[in-house]
């Protein structure tokens, strides 16, 4: 699958719209009761960036942006404004020990980042495979590393020098990008306003 390290242009990702989605199936049984099979374990966001376009100039960017990425054929990253960092509420500035991304075990060298959300003592556990470079802060225990560890900005896999001593608890703090794709192939654009016309410029995340 075609993915582009780059983002959409930010003032027109500013404007977007829009969240996690599930897949559920859902069986009704005698009684009224249910029967509920959760299809997914990662959420997938989805976007409309129309929202964003308010000058002829973000028609410009967004008509070069789109024609680079072939319509649906290529993924690129997106800045999900209400939820962009390793902090609680999604927007501070990201501190080192945000996150438990793994305890380890004396082997192990290489860690996912993840994001861990929770709510009436249930958590769920977000895969973060797309890092901002230079942003990523990494520490085990109570001691923030500067050296001896690496991140790779296009996965979100942390690799260490030397593997954490067991039970040795592995956090890390940084900003993120949803990986998306557009979900139309076509984008219409009013030629002598340069306005673009779609009612939606919808975005669906891909998994990468």
């Amino acid at each position: 699958m075609a993915f582009d390290e780059v983002r959409l242009p930010l003032r027109v990702a500013y404007g977007s719209q829009g969240g996690p989605q599930f897949m559920t199936e859902v069986v009704s049984i005698y009684g009224g009761y249910e029967r509920r099979n959760q299809c997914w374990s990662q959420a997938r966001r989805r976007f409309d960036a129309r929202t964003g376009i308010v000058t002829a100039a973000d028609a410009s960017v967004l008509l070069s942006f789109f024609l680079a990425r072939a319509g649906r054929a290529r993924g690129f990253r997106l800045i999900d404004w209400g939820d962009h960092t390793s902090a609680s509420d999604g927007r501070a500035e990201p501190t080192w020990a945000d996150q438990i991304i793994g305890v380890g075990d004396g082997i192990k060298t290489q860690f996912q980042l993840v994001k861990t959300y929770g709510s009436g003592g249930v958590s769920f556990v977000r895969d973060i495979r797309k890092p901002v470079a230079g942003t990523v802060r990494f520490g085990v225990d109570d001691t923030e590393y500067t050296t001896s560890w690496s991140v790779d900005a296009t996965t979100g896999v942390v690799t260490l020098s030397q593997a954490p001593d067991v039970g040795a608890v592995v956090k890390a703090g940084y900003s993120f990008d949803v990986p998306v794709r557009f979900d139309t192939d076509r984008l219409q654009v009013q030629a002598d306003t340069h306005v673009v016309n779609e009612a939606e410029i919808p975005l669906i995340e891909v998994r990468v």
